[in-house]
């Protein structure tokens, strides 16, 4: 290769292109320079030591073949050997030159050997070595690729280690590597890094070197400050530990694996189940079964949750199951060398042996059925270590401790065993559940075997317990009186009640107060379970005397209830303590209010008045005025309601009318409707129906809801009809007309009825007039309307009230009509029109009366002028004869005072039959 301080370097520029040498033999032409390339070369001759020129040049001849551009950057790295860009420049195409040819190509030698001679100068690069190193590895050249990387180590400062030793373990997981040389380039790393100890493990697993991955994975549990740079936490790694142990038990050796697991289970609480059968399995692959039995043991009698009991008895199962199968292969194969024994010839020792130990069951190798029972009793225990489980979860689970006695239905001292376990395990202020139950259930199970004794010394020992609760205390005491009540033993039952209801001394009381801490038993003389099951064995077993000092006890000490009162008086009134038993009611009624009061004051009340009836009177009227006064609102109608039955049954209906007044207005709003109706009806039965007109009066001003308003008018109104006052029920409707809502139908209709029986065209034009102006009023749009308008819409409405009567029979007043004829315009009649009269000479005035009808006895002829008006004379002698008919006065209107009369006078009554009869007798007549 010609060099860059040549010939050429001393001619001129002029003089090298006509003294250019001939091509040497051997060398291509296209490798000399060209005559584009005169510039960049005179440009090299002048400075040959700046990298400006010799880098114009190469950028120039970017598209020359590598071969061309090859001979330039040997000439420029000639001249400048320690210029970094030029090397790592030429580097890099050498690399991409090589890269397409296989690696046996003499590309890659004459690739190793420009890295060599760059690295004589560019050692301190590292990207020159990460590429030297990258294309070794890409070459396979193990060895060499190895001495490499320890001279880059050794080359480069520590701080620039990171940027080699990737490569480096790359070299060292390459399958062809040997594993020593792996070992050695992790245990070197490790020195460098000691955080990547897990990629060395997981190396050391790969490649089956167990005995170090388990020393190494060892101390770095050990390790307190190891953080993973993967994101395993401590439990995985233990986990990985656990595994290499009990998988690979052969061939690691000292390290304690018992230890070791055992301090994962204390440490690691939240996979032990796993950790357990890993240190049993561990015993297992070193053929110590009995060992692994006991693991599996300890495993289940320590485990705390049923999903870690779940994986532990699984594995326990298996592993039984696994030796039974492993004993019952064997003893078929031990069967079958027995018969090929027997074929052969025995010596005479071997049958001595045989006919001393034959009978013998140490000598018995066979145990089949001993691993059979075994793994059958495993079964059967599950439901048992899974209630240890939970227990140990909370030992203060009372359910668990009865469904583990459950158990042991079969075997009473298996019971025994685990009530005495529970109620010395069970804290009762920790409890969940009734912790007095176990007591309970403890005594019971020795009544049920008729051990008496014993299960009062069990009720004995509860009763001393300091329960959370003073129900719970009392419990005892009472299941304790009911057992011996079931055994007939009264009198025990009686005195173990007067014992639990004793009020304990006044230097108990101190004791425990100085304590601090008062116990159930201070306070369980209050219990009202207690008194009601006391005074329940009172009424039954003891005496009246002492049955009525138990319900003074138990009013004493403030603890009664309502019902508790109800009871003492019933025991009073069933041996004819009356006044005692009302003495009692007043007692309750002061100590309860409302609405506990409520039984009391009703109860009091009927007793009372079934008592004495009319005979106290007046106390009876105190009582009620008392109840009413404490009752709220809305408990006040059933007492005032059982006062005006006690006025109108044994005091005066005046009375009675009076507390039917009240009512109605201490009643809430929401049963003043009612209220009135039950008045009214009251009312009419004893004063007759006119004197409920007043009442009708106060409900419609009382201040009812408007719907109450409207059906109270509404029955007014029928009740003004009924009785012929025919003004007063229009009035009436007119008044109820405020109240109505243009949409309920069932009032204008009732109104709309009323009118065609009752009233004529002007009452009716009046009606629909009083509509539209509540439909009006009632409407969120008002209308002008021009007075042509308004006109026509009279004539139409008085056209359709018109209508409306003809439909319905009333007769057409000839007034009217005319009236009409008018307003319709001036028209001329015919003749036969005006002379002509309707047939019937009869017309209805403007009202009805009131249940009386004046008849003519000849109808009147028609006029023949129409506008005539006949005017009667004044002479009384040409009056005509008129007949008044009469018509029967309602019962309703003289009530029950009018029957109580009526029937006061049937004795006297002696008049005839044909005479004409009274208000009076004719109700009396129709009644009987």
């Amino acid at each position: 290769m010609p060099s860059a301080a040549g010939p050429v370097a001393v001619a001129s520029a002029g003089s090298v292109a006509k003294a250019a040498p001939s091509p040497a033999v051997g060398i291509s032409p296209e490798l000399y320079p060209s005559e584009d390339d005169l510039p960049y070369e005179e440009e090299i001759l002048r400075e040959p030591f700046k990298l400006k020129g010799w880098w114009r040049y190469l950028v120039a001849r970017a598209a020359a073949p590598f071969t061309k551009r090859a001979v330039i950057y040997e000439r420029a790295l000639k001249a400048l050997p320690g210029s970094y860009k030029l090397w790592h420049a030429y580097l890099r195409e050498r690399l991409d030159h090589a890269r397409p040819h296989p690696i046996d190509h003499p590309a890659y030698s004459s690739l190793n050997n420009t890295f060599e001679r760059a690295l004589a100068t560019m050692h301190k690069m590292p990207r020159i070595w990460v590429l030297y190193l990258t294309s070794l590895l890409d070459q396979r050249l193990l060895t060499r690729s190895r001495r490499a990387f320890d001279r880059a180590l050794r080359a480069l400062p520590v701080t620039q280690h990171d940027r080699i030793w990737p490569l480096y373990l790359r070299l060292a997981s390459l399958p062809a590597c040997p594993v020593e040389t792996s070992l050695r380039v992790f245990r070197r790393y490790l020195q460098f890094d000691p955080s990547h100890a897990e990629d060395f493990i997981n190396f050391l697993i790969s490649a089956n070197r167990w005995q170090e991955a388990a020393d190494r994975l060892a101390s770095v549990l050990n390790d307190d400050g190891f953080r993973s740079v993967k994101g395993k936490t401590r439990h995985q790694l233990w986990l990985e530990l656990c595994e290499i142990l009990t998988k690979h038990a052969d061939e690691v050796a000292g390290l304690k694996v018992d230890a070791i697991l055992r301090g994962g289970i204390r440490k690691f609480t939240d996979e032990v189940g796993k950790l357990w059968t890993s240190l049993a399995d561990y015993y297992v692959r070193r053929g110590l079964f009995e060992k692994a039995r006991d693991v599996f043991e300890e495993g289940v009698s320590s485990v705390v949750t049923v999903k870690e009991f779940s994986v532990v008895f699984e594995a326990y199962t298996q592993f039984e199951q696994s030796m039974l199968a492993a004993k019952l292969e064997a003893a078929e194969e031990e069967g079958a060398e027995d018969e090929d024994e027997r074929g052969g010839r025995k010596n005479g020792m071997d049958k001595l042996s045989k006919k001393f130990l034959e009978d013998f069951w140490l000598n018995d190798e066979d145990d089949t059925d001993l691993r059979m029972a075994r793994f059958e009793r495993l079964l059967d225990r599950r439901p048992e270590l899974l209630s240890s489980v939970l227990l140990r979860q909370n030992p203060h689970n009372v359910e668990e401790w009865h469904r583990r006695v459950k158990l042991f239905e079969k075997d009473p001292a298996r019971q025994v065993a685990t009530y005495v376990e529970a109620v010395k395990t069970v804290d009762p202020m920790k409890a969940v559940g009734k912790p007095h139950t176990l007591w309970l259930a403890f005594a019971k199970m020795y009544e049920k075997h008729n051990r008496l004794d014993s299960a009062g010394d069990i009720f004995k020992r509860a009763t001393q317990v300091n329960y959370k609760a003073v129900d719970h205390l009392a419990s005892i005491w009472c299941e304790w009186a009911e057992m011996e009540l079931r055994h007939n033993n009264f009198d025990k039952a009686i005195e173990l009640m007067r014992q639990a209801t004793a009020e304990p001394s006044v230097e108990v009381k101190r004791r425990a107060a100085a304590e601090g801490n008062e116990p159930v038993q201070m306070k369980v003389h209050k219990s009202l379970k207690l008194w009601s099951f006391y005074v329940d064995l009172e009424e039954s077993l003891g005496t009246l005397d002492s049955t009525r000092a138990v319900y003074e006890r138990i009013l004493d000490l403030r603890i009664a209830t309502p019902q508790i009162i109800l009871n003492y008086a019933y025991l009073l009134e069933e041996h004819k303590y009356f006044e005692d038993a009302f003495k009692v009611y007043e007692r309750g009624v002061k100590i309860f209010k409302y609405p506990h009061v409520k039984a009391i004051w009703v109860t009091y009340l009927t007793k009372f008045v079934q008592r004495y009836k009319r005979s106290k009177l007046e106390r009876a009227r105190e009582l009620f005025h008392e109840a009413v006064q404490q009752a709220p609102p809305d408990e006040k109608k059933p007492l005032y309601l059982q006062w005006a039955k006690l006025e109108e049954d044994y005091g005066l209906a005046k009375r009675a009318m009076n507390v039917y007044d009240e009512a109605v207005r201490a009643v809430p709003n929401s049963e003043k409707m009612a209220m009135y109706e039950i008045y009214i009806a009251r009312a009419a039965e004893l004063f007759g129906v006119p004197r409920t007109r007043q009442i009708y009066e106060q409900a419609i001003e009382s201040g009812l809801p408007d719907r109450d308003v409207l059906t109270m008018c509404m029955k007014f109104a029928e009740l003004e009809r009924s009785l012929g006052e025919i003004d007063r029920s229009r009035a009436i409707y007119v008044h109820a007309s405020n109240y109505a809502d243009p949409n309920n139908s069932d009032f204008w209709k009732k109104w709309n009825d009323f009118e065609i029986q009752h009233g004529n065209e002007d009452t009716f034009r009046e009606m629909l007039r009083i509509k539209r102006t509540v439909a009006a009023s009632r409407s969120q749009t008002h209308f002008i309307l021009p007075e042509y308008l308004m006109q026509r819409d009279q004539r139409l409405n008085l056209d359709e009230a018109v209508d409306t009567l003809k439909r319905a029979g009333v007769p057409e007043d000839e007034m009217a009509a005319l009236e009409r004829q008018l307003a319709s315009g001036p028209t001329t009649a015919p003749p036969a029109a005006q002379n002509t009269a309707p047939a019937s000479a009869n017309r209805m005035m403007n009202f009805v009366s009131a249940g009386v009808e004046a008849q003519a006895e000849s109808s009147r002829q028609q006029a023949g002028n129409n506008e005539d008006i006949e005017l009667p004379d004044e002479s009384d002698d040409e009056e005509p004869d008129v007949q008044i008919a009469e018509k029967s006065v309602p019962a309703a209107v003289f009530g029950e005072l009018g029957k109580r009369a009526a029937e006061s006078q049937d004795g006297s009554s002696g008049a005839q039959e044909n005479e004409q009869l009274g208000a009076l007798e004719r109700i009396k007549r129709r009644r009987q």
